[in-house]
């Protein structure tokens, strides 16, 4: 970023007031601001942070998205906190136990969707992603209430494609399949590539976002899933071309989340277009790779959400934490936040705090 800073006449001392043209990656905007300071908007802070540029402060955790759901993913709503055995439209049940994280596939033998991979279309139905204007209405008119200037406006899909062949078949047979039934599990991953390619275009046609929010975890807190090989053979093309299909139907950013290990999959990463992985675990070694791969991609997370979002969190733990990860990680290409794929935390008030503690050293790092 390039500030230019005019004075402008004709106010008093007491309140005098410059003129900052700020010229950056994005926008020209033109602001006011007390004695020549000034401040990227949020938009604009992202863009200098994971181009190279000069930002004015870290991006604090999710400031810079307005997350939106659709009409597909209010249909197919998770379970709440403490409800049990909800069947989505995929046929997939979940659960949401009471003192537990989050949700979770339910996989005992009579709920798994895809009892054997070799009949894998007798029981895989994709649910329909066309809807009615009025089904669309809300969503679009929260599309267009967003200052695209200050925020991207963020379409959220999830599950990705390895997690909904895990949903459908369960996690140890999905890994299972893609050892022993090569062409069975190819088939299959072609057709949820196909149903994501139909909802992304319903997405970008009805609330023109400017970046998309995709889940798919790839691997444990010290190990991916499966090998970089494996990987290219299932995944690596799928992903090419869904987030191909959103970079050429208007979207500028592709955020990935995967709360993991997956240090080794960076390159593949960024040969399918991913411009920030969001939620890399501290396991993975993240000033390593910013210091290898800055200026291709970009890191959201590196507070691991098990460190600070636990019942006995406090401030000062927090407040440590942030510290540690921005001094380590240093302010381009990286974004202070947990591993959490959402701006929320299991136990209230701990986003909040990141939040505060990151504008607090914020103020520290970039005086």
């Amino acid at each position: 970023m390039i500030p230019g800073i005019v004075p402008f006449g004709g106010v008093s001392a007491s309140v005098k007031m410059y003129i900052t043209i700020c010229y950056s990656a994005s926008h020209m905007l033109l602001e006011f601001h007390p004695e020549g300071s000034y401040m990227l908007t949020k938009r604009q802070n992202l863009l200098e942070t994971i181009r190279g540029g000069r930002p004015d402060r870290f991006v604090n955790q999710f400031e810079a998205f307005h997350l939106l759901s659709d009409p597909y993913t209010r249909h197919n709503a998770d379970p709440v906190y403490g409800e049990l055995n909800k069947v989505n439209d995929w046929g997939i049940t979940f659960s949401w136990p009471e003192g537990t994280p989050g949700v979770f596939p339910v996989h005992t033998p009579d709920r798994i969707v895809v009892k054997d991979i070799r009949y894998w279309k007798d029981y895989v139905k994709a649910p329909k992603v066309k809807f009615s204007d009025r089904d669309w209405e809300p969503f679009i008119k929260e599309a267009e209430a967003v200052d695209r200037r200050d925020q991207y406006v963020t379409a959220l899909v999830a599950p990705g494609l390895f997690e909904q062949c895990h949903n459908l078949c369960e996690i140890q047979q999905t890994l299972t399949n893609l050892l022993l039934e090569r062409e069975h599990m190819l088939d299959l991953i072609k057709y949820l590539t196909e149903f994501e390619l139909a909802l992304a275009d319903e997405l970008c046609s009805h609330l023109r976002p400017d970046a998309v929010f995709h889940h798919d975890d790839w691997g444990s807190q010290k190990s991916t899933f499966m090998s970089g090989a494996m990987f290219d053979d299932f995944f690596l093309g799928p992903y090419k071309e869904i987030y191909g299909f959103y970079k050429t139907h208007g979207v500028e950013l592709v955020v990935h989340h995967s709360d993991s290990y997956a240090a080794t999959l960076v390159p593949q990463m960024i040969g399918m277009g991913i411009d920030i992985w969001q939620g890399p675990m501290s396991s993975n070694n993240l000033p390593e790779l910013i210091s290898k791969y800055g200026g291709r991609i970009s890191f959201m997370g590196g507070i691991d959400s098990a460190r600070v979002d636990f019942p006995g969190w406090t401030r000062n733990i927090i407040a440590e934490e942030v510290k540690r990860a921005c001094d380590a990680n240093g302010r381009l290409f990286y974004i202070p936040n947990t591993t959490q794929g959402m701006p929320e935390s299991t136990y209230n008030g701990v986003y909040e705090a990141l939040t505060e503690e990151i504008d607090k050293y914020s103020a520290v790092v970039f005086q």
